[in-house]
């Protein structure tokens, strides 16, 4: 045995193993991740049929070259050409990651004696009807990447590879990863905890990336600064999104907007399915239902609102339809299996070609049809839905596009399937930024299929969900599993897209969709219309109430936002990514953190009206903000009152949330409107917090530094307290008006006097105190500088 020792730095080093073609992971002298310990490494050439050498012990060569599946044949003009490794985490017992699947958030084992499914977890992109919940199936978007996590450390690893991918999981004590010089690393122990994984891939090659941690957040920047952070979001698409299939007319958009108005509840954003368009034409509109989509859009502009349309890749072949006849000219479209002729397929307008957006040439041409003069009737609000861009060939096999097909450079289908959607994702974003003079306007668009890096280009949902409890409960563990692989900004359909939700129902999934990072109502064409008011009373005062909290966390949600955006960090997270410590939280997937200080747990059946929530940590507080502001401690399971009005919120002990309690119609009109600090105060009277502001809408945050950060801290000595402002980063360009108008004090232990300082002078404030709430009122000083605020109890 040939062993050889690369040294990465004072704490990270492989051990290579030439011979057996073995590398191990070491982090502090410690086996974390070993490659190829159970010999599953392999790879097949390129070759052609010709070969007098084309032979491979077992394999009957004759079938290797063409396969018949659901009626379709897919010949192979390479030959096989998969690749394998296997991976195995060395001291763990928990692996995550592998979006998107509706599984568990804790990934269970697919083989072994153990195994809970009988396939692998499969990562192909495709158009799924009804998905299937607790099931290893392929669905809409994948990300190849795994995380294990123990009380120790958190590693990862991402096997960059866009053909079919299938990913067995093993957990066991040993497994022969362990053994001569490296048992000396575990104390010459002869059983460890493992869990082993195998890698498959179709066609490719085999590129991993290993990142060593150690801890949560560690492998979440490292992963990140690989694949892209997600992208700041405008403000307006991280608030609340109404759609449907498909809202019928203009007289239709304007009512529904009216009902907004007239219900008082705030909303930003109506959305077009694609009956909108003429004929299913995408960058069109229907001249008899839509005849003045300009005025329509510039209309909603008034309420300080947007639009979105929705564009698909496959275009209806038309030769009166200027976008066909251009791209055809052009060569723009994906080419059948000879590489000169279009592909064809059946979608949504008939017969369809489909665009090659992994071409720059065709991605620079898509950006053109959004410019407003080619686009009618678009205007700078209107953005833009991507759907069924796996992509969705309603005559392909498993209803996708033939893995011949030739796509630009020659690249064979089968090796780039799961490229396609985020490259479509990609070519749109980059058109809404440029058909904007200047190219200074953040763009919005969302996706269905998604790969490594979709966060770049905008949002993403889980796909066509049903209206069920088990859908809207599947929701919380398929959300975490995306944003552990990095796409952050990401929802389901609040209500369920197939079905007709009860209103209860739908009542607790506004509740849940009001902490996930992308919040949108939609609905199937042949579902009854379930707008908030639909049901009357209490239902529309109780969807208007999920709504409008919403609205109140957006100073912290876009703060979250931000975080993520510099340093890879989930905006909805596991609680483990926050105590890595407790034990207690590595399978729990029914709560969620949102940030870091925000504890949701969902209602998850009809007639519940109390909920029970682990509270993790050590010797830390939790307020219950549903009940009271009620304080509990950390590391016990509580249960709480959770009627039909209210989601179990807690907020961490320690931490300082800045919400904006005066809710308006839409983000725009509370863009100046004042900020409430709520402080919850840790065992040590102590709390930190933080705020981001920009223009919510340009690049100047990036481009110019224009943006706002303040630091808060709450520090307690003796009967003395104060709260200070510290302005991390401040501009000379105008951001807000907002000042502080309340802050609020969780844990406090009295009444207290108080006093304010900012702008230099020294005013004293109002404040009342009862059941361990301290509010004080009025301190008007501006967000945007310094101030101190003194207590004395």
């Amino acid at each position: 045995m040939k062993q050889h020792v690369l040294t990465l730095n004072d704490k990270t080093s492989v051990l290579i193993d030439t011979d057996g073609m073995r590398f191990d992971i070491r982090y502090e002298g410690n086996t974390v991740i070993s490659a190829n310990s159970k010999n599953l490494f392999y790879f097949e050439h390129l070759r052609t049929k010709d070969d007098a050498t084309n032979t491979i012990p077992g394999i009957n060569m004759e079938k290797a070259w063409e396969e018949s599946f659901g009626g379709e044949n897919d010949v192979r003009p390479n030959g096989p050409q998969s690749v394998g490794l296997d991976l195995s985490f060395v001291g763990f017992d928990h692996v995550y990651g592998l979006p998107e699947h509706a599984t568990d958030l804790a990934l269970k084992d697919t083989t072994g004696p153990n195994a809970a499914y009988t396939d692998p977890y499969r990562l192909y992109n495709f158009d799924i009807f009804e998905y299937e919940l607790d099931n290893p199936m392929a669905l809409y978007g994948h990300v190849p990447f795994m995380m294990a996590h123990s009380t120790n450390q958190t590693v990862g690893v991402f096997w960059l590879n866009a053909a079919e991918t299938w990913v067995d999981v093993e957990k066991s004590a040993s497994s022969g990863v362990v053994d001569g010089i490296l048992k000396s690393f575990f104390g010459n122990k002869d059983e460890v905890k493992t869990v082993n994984s195998h890698w498959m891939s179709e066609s490719g090659i085999i590129d991993v990336f290993f990142f060593v941690g150690p801890t949560p957040k560690d492998v979440f920047r490292q992963f990140t600064s690989l694949v892209g952070r997600q992208e700041l979001p405008p403000l307006f698409s991280v608030a609340y999104h109404q759609c449907r299939w498909n809202y019928q007319d203009e007289a239709d958009v304007k009512s529904v907007n009216g009902n907004f108005e007239s219900y008082d509840i705030p909303y930003d954003v109506l959305w077009l399915d694609i009956e909108h368009t003429d004929g299913k034409r995408y960058f069109t509109w229907d001249s008899k239902t839509f005849p003045n989509p300009e005025k329509m859009i510039n209309d909603m502009s008034s309420f300080g609102r947007k639009m979105v349309t929705i564009i698909d890749p496959h275009i209806k072949r038309d030769n009166d339809y200027y976008v066909h006849k251009e791209a055809t000219r052009l060569g723009h479209y994906v080419k059948d299996n000879n590489g000169v002729n279009d592909l064809e397929g059946h979608c949504w307008p008939g017969g369809s070609s489909w665009v090659d957006f992994t071409s720059p040439e065709a991605r620079e041409w898509w950006a053109e049809m959004f410019q407003f003069e080619n686009y009618k009737g678009s205007t700078p609000d209107l953005y833009t839905w991507n759907d069924m861009n796996e992509p969705s060939v309603f005559n392909g096999p498993e209803v996708t596009m033939k893995k011949t097909a030739i796509h630009h450079g020659g690249w064979e289908h089968r090796d780039v399937h799961n490229l396609y959607g985020m490259m479509m994702h990609r070519a749109t974003a980059e058109a809404l930024v440029k058909r904007n003079e200047g190219h200074n306007k953040r763009p919005f668009v969302l996706s269905r299929a998604f790969y490594a890096g979709s966060q770049r280009w905008g949002a993403i949902w889980t796909g066509d969900n049903t209206a069920s409890w088990e859908h809207m409960v599947a929701s919380v563990p398929m959300l975490l599993s995306m944003n552990l692989g990095g796409i952050s900004f990401s929802g389901a359909d609040v209500g369920g897209f197939f079905g007709n939700p009860d209103p209860e129902l739908l009542l607790r999934w506004y509740q849940v969709g009001a902490f996930q990072p992308f919040f949108r109502g939609h609905a199937h064409i042949d579902t009854k219309r379930r707008e908030p008011w639909v049901f009357g009373e209490p239902w529309t005062t109780h969807i208007r109430d999920a709504i409008r909290t919403r609205y109140s966390y957006l100073p912290y949600l876009y703060t979250v936002f931000h975080e993520g955006s510099v340093n890879g960090a989930p905006v909805m997270r596991p609680m483990w990514i926050e105590f890595p410590e407790d034990n207690n939280t590595f399978n729990l997937q029914s709560s969620f953190l949102l940030g870091a200080n925000l504890l949701v747990t969902p209602v998850t059946h009809s007639g519940q009206t109390s909920t029970s929530t682990y509270l993790p940590g050590t010797a830390a507080f939790w307020y219950d903000l549903a009940n009271g502001n009620t304080q509990y401690h950390s590391g016990s399971t509580v249960s709480v009152s959770t009627p039909l009005d209210k989601i179990s919120v807690f907020q961490r002990g320690g931490s300082i949330v800045p919400r904006k309690l005066r809710v308006r119609r839409s983000t725009a009109q509370m863009k100046n409107d004042p900020i409430t600090l709520v402080v919850a105060l840790s065992p040590a009277s102590q709390a930190t917090g933080e705020l981001y502001l920009d223009d919510g809408d340009s690049f100047n945050y990036r481009n110019s530094k224009e943006f706002i950060h303040v630091a808060f801290e709450y520090e307690a000595q003796g009967n003395k307290a104060t709260l200070k402002s510290t302005v991390l980063h401040s501009t000379d360009k105008h951001i807000t008006d907002s000042t502080v108008e309340r802050v609020t004090v969780l844990g406090a232990s009295g009444p207290a006097k108080v006093t304010t300082t900012c702008e230099g002078k020294e005013v004293v404030l109002t404040s009342t105190f009862a059941d361990g709430q301290l509010v004080v009122k009025k301190p008007n000083c501006l967000v945007s500088g310094a101030f101190t605020i003194n207590f004395e109890f």
